[in-house]
């Protein structure tokens, strides 16, 4: 019969790993918890001695005496005096989870008949699960380790979970934001772009795709069309079109979107003008009039999405929004860009009308955003933590900027790029026959990651010879390093 102390019977269910994020005596107690609720240890067997466990884990024992308190302060264990600890018999009386015999099997069930919205047909994210573990990642999107403020943002966390903080933000708020993280946003984030709003002008969101989901969800539907600029995010064009409406393409050139190509009879128009998407060409100020006129004279509302535009480049920093003076500008912002993507956390500024909508739509859907997170951000936007690493971001990338055009002047020659204002990626057009896609594939073997082109355009037959390469995640060192090796993937005649 097995011992306590009997190695074999617990080495496979104990084990710790150095590169993990987790503390040591986070890991041990995540291992006996998960032994525990899987019914793999018996409530009569005692656990090894932490002097046992502690060799056998290669840690110190007290790491392991604390680890076992803490379980014994949950309910997990026993400690019982000279015998060792014990798994609590009450934390097993919740049964098991098990399949009844005799039950029909729900693998016959036709979802996709069932379902009225057909999500998963729209065009597939571009998804680069292990991005961090490549060499050259010119992702867009992601954020660089190096440059994440992290000891500014474990302080505000802190400060988020003192005793009289976690009494603002735990009760359920219904409807309603964090008043300090509204305050925030009013103060430190809209006035840079020229924004001047109200509190009741201001709603939190799960980002901006979740900001652009709730927007046609309250305002679209089908016969509805939406002006969108051609290239351009097509995310938000998948979204327009689960609501039913119909996007209708509108071309782009050096200045932005073409305005006056813009149909007559769209009952709303979606831009990015401070960074086009994916070209990052500003929206010129003369267009910037037109879209405003055309949009009182055909009776249209602007979705504003501030893409990529907490940075602090050449391109304007005046939101469409600061020059409308007849609540037909929506503002769609983020802090994917600079806090970090993970976050989910963006925002609309629009009419006191049109939020308590959205406050009554968002009820339905998730209530609110996490309050503990927004009481982090709103504490890191009050200790002007996020002013500071704007303004590194902003240095760090326009370095990276500069040094990524370089590389490509010397190493592609054939490959145009844009003249952006800035931003977090470039647009590059290549030779008339290649297939950025297949390029994409011979790079990936060679740890290179690019985005190819096709998807951002609406077209059927869409183009195949742009891409879009990100500098926000990839270590200024590795930028010349990487395109060489992208010349040499392109050298192999990635042709259409």
């Amino acid at each position: 019969m097995a011992t306590r102390n009997d190695s074999a019977i617990w080495s496979g269910l104990f084990t710790i790993s150095p590169d993990s994020g987790q503390t040591l005596q986070a890991q041990i107690r995540q291992a006996i918890v998960a032994a525990i609720l899987d019914r793999q240890i018996s409530p009569s067997m005692p656990l090894p001695s932490c002097r046992i466990l502690a060799e056998k884990l290669g840690v110190a024992r007290g790491t392991v005496v604390l680890a076992f308190q803490q379980l014994v302060d949950q309910g997990f264990l026993i400690a019982r005096e000279r015998r060792g600890h014990f798994v609590n018999p009450e934390v097993l009386t919740t049964p098991s989870r098990q399949v009844p015999k005799g039950l029909p099997s729900a693998s016959g069930l036709d979802w996709k008949r069932r379902r009225k919205i057909p999500a998963s047909e729209m065009p597939a994210p571009m998804k680069m699960d292990n991005w961090i573990k490549s060499s050259y990642p010119f992702v867009y999107g992601q954020f660089d380790p190096a440059l994440f403020p992290t000891a500014e943002w474990r302080e505000c966390n802190r400060m988020a979970l003192a005793v009289l903080e976690i009494r603002d933000w735990a009760a359920d708020m219904v409807d309603q934001d964090d008043p300090l993280l509204i305050e925030q946003i009013q103060a430190r984030l809209l006035p840079r772009r020229g924004i001047f709003a109200n509190p009741d002008e201001i709603i939190v969101t799960l980002g901006a795709q979740n900001a652009l989901y709730m927007l046609a969800q309250l305002l679209m539907g089908k016969g509805m069309r939406v002006a969108m600029e051609e290239p351009g995010y097509p995310d938000a064009r998948s979204i327009f079109r689960l609501s039913g409406a119909e996007t209708v393409p509108v071309p782009v050139d050096g200045d932005g979107i073409v305005t006056d190509r813009i149909p007559d009879d769209c009952g709303y128009v979606f831009v990015t003008p401070s960074h086009h998407c994916p070209t990052m060409v500003p929206l010129s100020a003369a267009r910037r009039e037109d879209l405003l006129a055309r949009a009182v004279e055909h009776d249209q509302i602007i979705i504003e999405d501030g893409y990529d535009s907490q940075l602090i480049d050449d391109a304007p920093q005046q939101a469409l929004k600061s020059l409308d003076r007849t609540g037909r500008v929506i503002h769609v912002g983020s802090m994917s860009k600079t806090l970090a993507p993970g976050l989910r956390l963006g925002y609309i500024v629009a009419s006191a009308e049109l939020i308590a909508e959205l406050r009554a739509l968002r009820r339905f859907m998730l209530r609110h955003p996490p309050a503990n997170n927004q009481r982090a951000v709103a504490l890191f936007l009050s200790l002007g933590h996020h002013d500071a690493l704007v303004r590194r971001l902003s240095s760090a990338f326009a370095e990276r900027r500069e040094r990524l055009a370089q590389a490509i002047a010397c190493h592609l020659p054939d490959w145009r790029m844009t003249d952006s204002a800035g931003g977090t990626s470039i647009w590059l057009r290549g030779p008339s026959d290649i297939d950025s896609g297949k390029l994409a594939e011979i790079a990936a073997a060679r740890s290179v990651l690019i985005e190819p082109g096709a998807r951002f355009f609406d077209a059927a037959s869409a183009p195949t010879r742009f891409m879009r390469l990100g500098i926000s995640s990839i270590p200024l060192q590795n930028i010349e390093p990487g395109i060489r090796e992208l010349a040499a993937a392109a050298g192999r005649r990635a042709a259409a």
